[in-house]
């Protein structure tokens, strides 16, 4: 089995490589992706009001940065899986749609539990 000739680097040039990567990868999503950019918005929204609240112990807003955090995360891994898929084939295909909608799912899933999280943290 033949290696990508883009696991060439090593040390500290691979780290410097998979940050530029990374960072590529966060302008990307918030280029192309209006999901992104939504869930982008509601963490820079919700996470000063996370410090914001009086009284509000650490745990509770480190639960609640942390669940902003995670569907940032789920939404780029999701549109990840869109571009993959899209770019195998535009043809739709059951597996395609399967694999797409389990992203979706992920992401609601991430969501309903920010709601929550807010609602149990705050409500108390």
């Amino acid at each position: 089995m033949l290696e990508s000739p883009f696991k060439g680097k090593t040390g500290v040039a691979r780290i410097f490589n998979a940050l530029g990567y990374s960072l590529d990868g966060l302008k990307a999503g918030w280029l192309n992706e209006a999901a992104f950019r939504q869930v982008s918005m509601l963490a820079f929204i919700g996470i000063p009001c996370a410090f914001l609240i009086p009284g509000l112990p650490h745990w509770g807003r480190a639960i609640l940065i942390g669940s902003h955090l995670a569907s940032m995360i789920v939404e780029l891994l999701n549109s990840a899986i869109e571009a993959a898929v899209d770019h195998t084939s535009l043809e739709r295909h059951v597996l395609a749609k399967r694999a797409k909608d389990l992203g979706s799912a992920a992401q609601l899933v991430c969501l309903l539990n920010l709601a929550l999280m807010w609602c149990l943290v705050v409500l108390g």
